[in-house]
């Protein structure tokens, strides 16, 4: 008979799946966790700890799109402990638009806003509504609960948040969201337990640094001013991603290479960053391995 419920935490990446279930305590208390890493590069890892059970494993999966790396990670959770051991899952979304700020429980209505914005982060966004619906499909009446990593920037100040464009596009939800916005609260909690209030309280930048990376601005414990924008593409290279480019590029591509719009998207969110510069990989092992 299971003591505490348990709840599942899973973090939708742009190249990973991190999961972790925690029971609940004060403070709540991790046990198995893990991930599926290199989504979308050739040799798919997947890797898990069970400190109750004191297993580990480390193994190469093949080479999986983010669905196919969906699907093994919930056929393996529900071979290893049973869905429906688990009383409830938050997940981590990368952006709740202009409606969606504080956790949310998942509603059918919250869903069809989030599709309705899907396209602002069409790399992130479509994966971690299909993470909700296969949850949804295989253990119906689970409670789920959305966090977004756009709420740490709903505090910057205006002329951080808006983009040099017509007013009729910023009227439109067209503006800088900023992300990553779990993982800057979790560093913010942790500079203040190590440094003290007074020290969070400060000037700090932040970095959050994976395939995905970006800066952050606080001051007084509040985001003032982030390096990513409307996407997640934007800021510093990333692992594929471009970061900040001139806006100038798309048209001279489009006139030189015959590069559409999807084709330049793909382009500086797929083949450029690290794997672009380097024409070898976009994982920082591998180039360092070279």
């Amino acid at each position: 008979i299971q003591e505490k419920p348990r709840v599942l935490a899973l973090n939708g990446g742009s190249s990973s799946i991190k999961f972790a279930l925690y029971q609940f305590g004060d403070p709540p208390e991790r046990g198995l966790h893990g991930k599926v890493d290199r989504i979308g590069l050739r040799g798919t890892t997947f890797v898990f700890n069970d400190p109750v059970r004191n297993q580990q494993d480390s193994r190469g999966i093949g080479d999986f799109d983010h669905r196919s790396a969906a699907t093994f990670l919930f056929d393996w959770l529900d071979k290893k402990i049973g869905l429906t051991s688990i009383t409830a899952v938050g997940h981590r979304v990368v952006n709740g638009g202009a409606n969606y700020h504080e956790p949310h429980r998942v509603t059918r209505e919250m869903l069809d806003e989030l599709r309705r914005i899907s396209g602002y982060t069409p790399e992130h966004l479509p994966s971690e509504i299909g993470l909700i619906d296969m949850i949804g499909e295989r253990a119906p009446g689970l409670s789920q609960v959305a966090c977004f990593d756009t709420a740490f920037h709903r505090s910057m100040p205006r002329v951080a948040r808006l983009l040099p464009i017509p007013r009729r596009l910023t009227e439109k939800g067209v503006g800088g969201y900023g992300f990553h916005g779990l993982s800057l609260a979790f560093l913010m909690e942790g500079r203040t337990r190590v440094a003290g209030i007074r020290a969070a309280q400060g000037r700090v930048i932040l970095s959050h640094l994976g395939n995905g990376a970006s800066l952050a601005a606080v001051h007084g414990g509040k985001s003032i001013d982030t390096s990513m924008g409307f996407t997640p593409t934007a800021g510093v290279p990333m692992g594929t991603r471009s970061g900040d480019l001139d806006p100038g590029l798309a048209a001279y591509l489009a006139r030189t290479e015959n590069m559409g719009g999807p084709q330049f998207h793909d382009m500086v969110n797929h083949a450029s960053g690290l794997l672009g510069m380097s024409e070898a990989s976009a994982d920082v092992r591998d180039l360092l391995a070279l």
